[in-house]
């Protein structure tokens, strides 16, 4: 099967017939909001169609109820494209992140290829990945081999600005609990010990450690539990973090650095501190040549396509850990001037604009992934790339 344009406008074309049913689909998850590891409207509605269609689907992988795979099988021998489906929600605010067009756009560029080009040589992977916002899917979904045999990983997010190589910082959250001694704040308080005081000075010390972190490491936390009244010292005080960097190496420092001072901050009062950590995220690993076919295929529907921030401006998304796994591309499509996870970003992906660039990212999500499959130059770039990097990594570790 040759390289044809004719092929990918046929791709265009199925897109567009299924249009009216992803938009349904799409604005359902919105207007049902499900929280991180509660998904489960939002993973029945967006397999659906997939069963219909005759995709193999399987649901519950790697231990995670919301989660689910599906494939179709088409001629053998060609390469395993997942495309990544997101459908969890932010508290209060909905769909503040898009996840709604997300996982949608992964469903619609799945059911367009085996539409238009039933006998393409290849495997097309829908995967469910729950828990984006908090509890990171993909990092457990990744600790069970489940990308292990994919050869390119690719969603698109959307955003206020289109772009296919924007970074990711690695990242981690962390609990920090301090335990103190209960007492009458008037009567006694030589009897007591405040985990309130302790939690105070950890902000205090790490606000002291900002000044020696390089520029692109973030810490930010919140007080979750300070006491229970004015006239009692706290004996328990709990606060929670994320600590941020540009790789998980540097991370690691940093934590060591963070960490040390929470405990000492606890015992200068008296107090014992204890840290539950959550899953790491690793930076994210673009891979150029992928993210150069998904440009040319937005540039070809008249998308233009801009530069990622120098500096500043990034996250972190767990989709960081698939990249250290297999090539992998996280690209963006503008549907709106608003900032994501705020309140303008959750009408806009119930909007004219969200449902169009859901359109578009499944277009392009569709023709990437064909581009991969029927082009063996093209995807040997993408596998020679993402195979230096792992050597790369590997003699940096050793």
């Amino acid at each position: 099967m040759g390289l044809t344009s004719e092929n990918k406008q046929r791709i265009m074309q199925a897109v567009d017939e299924l249009d009216a049913q992803l938009r349904e689909i799409a604005l359902a998850i919105h207007a049902n909001p499900e929280l991180s590891f509660y998904e489960e409207k939002a993973s029945r509605w967006l397999t659906e169609p997939l069963i219909a269609a005759g995709f193999e689907v399987e649901r519950g992988i790697a231990g995670l109820e919301t989660a689910f795979r599906a494939t179709w099988e088409g001629r053998p021998g060609g390469p395993t494209i997942a495309l990544l489906a997101e459908y969890d929600a932010l508290p209060e605010i909905g769909h503040a992140c898009g996840h709604n067009l997300i996982g949608t756009s992964a469903v619609g560029a799945a059911l367009a290829l085996k539409q238009a080009i039933p006998d393409l040589q290849a495997r097309i992977v829908v995967m469910g990945t729950p828990a984006e916002e908090d509890g990171g899917g993909k990092i457990i979904m990744c600790d069970h081999g489940v990308f292990d045999e994919v050869d390119a990983a690719m969603m698109c997010h959307p955003h206020k600005k289109t772009m296919v190589l924007r970074g990711a910082l690695a990242c981690v959250d962390a609990t920090f609990s301090f335990y103190g001694k209960q007492a009458h704040a008037s009567s006694a308080p030589e009897k007591g010990i405040s985990a309130l005081d302790a939690l105070v000075n950890t902000f205090v010390a790490i606000n002291s450690l900002r000044q020696f972190c390089k520029e692109d490491v973030r810490i930010h936390g919140i007080i979750t539990k300070g006491g229970d009244a004015p006239n009692i010292v706290p004996d328990y005080c709990e606060a929670k973090f994320i600590l941020r960097a540009a790789n998980v190496r540097e991370l690691r420092e940093l934590t060591e650095k963070v960490y040390k001072t929470v405990h000492h901050s606890a015992e200068a009062v008296g107090a014992r501190a204890q840290i539950k950590e959550g899953l790491v995220y690793a930076e994210r690993n673009n891979n150029h040549a992928l993210a150069g076919l998904f440009a040319n295929n937005l540039e070809a529907m008249g998308i233009e396509v801009s530069d990622p921030p120098q500096k500043g401006g990034i996250g972190s998304s767990d989709i960081g850990n698939v990249g250290q796994i297999t090539a992998t591309i996280h690209p963006y499509i503008k549907i709106t001037e608003a900032g994501t996870h705020t309140p303008e970003f959750t009408v806009a992906t119930a909007s004219e604009d969200g449902l169009w660039g859901m359109n578009h990212a499944a277009k392009a999500l569709a023709m990437t992934a064909y581009d991969l499959c029927a082009d063996p130059s093209s995807f040997q770039k993408v596998r020679e790339e993402f195979e230096n990097w792992k050597k790369n990594q590997q003699s940096e570790e050793a």
